[in-house]
């Protein structure tokens, strides 16, 4: 199963929680998209769902030296969120990785005025919020989104993605009080792979899917 690009796999996913709605209700829903390319899948479900979109901000820290190797992620104003066993395993602790956390909170921070642009973040309290990404690799940046959310006392969160690995779905369920993923393949190695067109999302694409253009 491969999505055409990321606007099928909102689409599709979309369906589900379309379906979901109508079993079990979701009352004043919220989709919060992870950037940048979960914006374009979770616009596709907040049309569906007549539901307000925004975005949240989530960075991965990587080892130093071998930066694609994510060790942790940051959400928000949040402590970082580290697995614990890739820093043992690598010898890593929160002192060596501060450098690296600063640099990806200025990042964070830059995006979110970029793509905010002036707007407070939505209130979650109370209410039903979707989590949104193009794919679940490692699971990382997820967890710290959810985490993010969770203190922010929602009636119910949702983590909804296209496709995953299963090992890190499993490791988030207890994470979210529903995780939603249309594919699970055991020979995933990559998001992308699942998708013929898989292209890099730039700032300004974000804000299109913002703007609903």
């Amino acid at each position: 199963m491969r999505f055409h690009d990321r606007r099928q796999a909102g689409r599709e996913l979309a369906g589900r929680l379309t379906a979901l709605r109508e079993r079990s209700g979701l009352p004043d829903p919220v989709v919060l998209a992870l950037p940048r390319g979960g914006v374009t899948v979770a616009a596709e479900i907040a049309r569906a769902l007549g539901a307000p979109l925004d975005v949240l901000l989530v960075r991965k820290i990587g080892a130093p030296r071998h930066e694609e190797f994510g060790v942790g992620a940051i959400a928000g104003d949040d402590p970082p969120c580290y697995d614990e066993i890739s820093l043992k395993r690598l010898g890593l602790d929160e002192s060596r990785l501060a450098p690296v956390v600063a640099r990806e909170r200025n990042e964070l921070h830059r995006r979110e005025l970029r793509y905010r642009e002036g707007r407070p973040p939505p209130a979650l309290a109370g209410r039903t919020v979707i989590v949104v990404d193009d794919g679940l690799a490692t699971g990382g940046t997820a967890r710290a989104a959810l985490r993010h959310v969770r203190r922010q006392a929602p009636a119910r969160l949702i983590l909804a993605v296209p496709v995953g690995a299963p090992e890190s779905l499993a490791a988030l369920r207890g994470e979210a009080d529903d995780v939603l993923c249309l594919h699970a393949p055991y020979s995933f190695s990559s998001v992308g792979q699942w998708y013929e067109e898989f292209g890099q999302l730039t700032d300004d694409d974000v804000l299109d899917a913002l703007h609903g253009k």
